[in-house]
């Protein structure tokens, strides 16, 4: 018997066994090679489903995750509406000292002359403020004024009465009065006066147009009385009423509060005029120095001339 028979088998089961393992071994690699041409970018048999560089995976139709969402456009914030003034270059023919300032009252924003920083004597126009000081002083002592009270508060403004503001300027305190406006409106360019006095307190165009601001806003005379001063403001009559708000047309200019100085300094022979307006979102401020020959007018055109130019209709 030979050793196949021996072991159970015979030649032709042998051939048939190594066939099919063969057959086993080609069905495998067969197998391996599609997947890898599946598998295998830009080939035909490459799968739909696969990933693609900026799908998500799972196809075009699948949700993108957090990471893969679009970038939303940010809305952007509403614009302010114009004012009926903005900073301009601005001329003025006029052999006098001038400059001016313009605020913002919505953003802050000062813009005004190159000079804008340099400070003038202010005359009347500081009555604006020591108005305001007394009323704010009187309601945060729980104070209401007396009727003669207002009516010489009233009538310094108005009628830009000067014993009245004498009075009102002693019982504010003086210089001390003038220190509380540095503090309370943010002032960095003005100093009470050296003889203690309220009209020749130190005041730039940039300081002046700040001070128009904290009256508007409510820090100068407090929540109490600031309509009321701005509506006294607003009643500025006789010879005080001319400058910044002569620049617009009637029925705007009955909106405007203002406070304008003027004196003639005769040891300097010099003319004093000082314009401070306050407008629905903006203050300005024109101050002038000049020969005093000619006259308090000559200084009142300069402010009207300034305004005209930083009108925008």
């Amino acid at each position: 018997m030979s050793s196949d028979q021996r072991r159970g088998t015979s030649a032709p089961d042998s051939n048939r066994r190594t066939l099919l393992r063969l057959g086993l071994i080609s069905g495998v690699l067969l197998v391996l090679v599609l997947v890898a041409l599946r598998l295998l970018p830009g080939s035909p048999l490459a799968s739909n489903a696969a990933a693609r560089w900026g799908e998500p995976t799972g196809g075009p139709g699948a949700t993108a995750g957090p990471s893969e969402q679009p970038t939303p456009t940010p809305t952007p914030s509403p614009s302010l509406p114009p004012l009926p003034v903005a900073p301009t270059d601005v001329d003025v023919d006029t052999d006098g000292w001038w400059n001016w300032a313009l605020l913002d009252t919505r953003t802050g924003t000062v813009t005004g002359s190159d000079n804008m920083d340099e400070t003038n004597p202010t005359a009347s126009m500081i009555k604006a403020w020591i108005g305001a000081d007394y009323l704010r002083r009187a309601a945060e002592q729980g104070q209401t004024p007396s009727d003669a009270r207002l009516d010489e508060v009233s009538i310094m403004i108005r009628d830009s009465d000067n014993n009245a503001a004498s009075d009102l300027y002693k019982v504010n305190g003086g210089t001390a009065s003038i220190r509380r406006l540095i503090s309370t409106c943010d002032l960095t360019d003005s100093s009470p006066a050296p003889d203690g006095g309220w009209s020749r307190t130190a005041l730039s165009a940039r300081d002046a147009a700040r001070m128009g601001a904290c009256i508007a806003d409510g820090r100068a005379a407090g929540p109490k009385w600031t309509n009321w001063l701005l509506d006294e403001m607003r009643a500025v009559r006789g010879v005080g009423n001319f400058g910044i708000r002569k620049a617009f047309p009637p029925q705007v200019q009955k909106t405007i509060a203002i406070k304008n100085g003027w004196v003639d300094r005769t040891p300097e022979q010099k003319y004093t005029v000082n314009c401070l307006a306050v407008g629905d979102g903006w203050t300005m401020a024109v101050e002038t120095r000049y020969d005093i020959n000619l006259g308090y007018t000559y200084g009142a055109k300069i402010c009207e001339e300034v305004a005209a130019q930083l009108r925008t209709d």
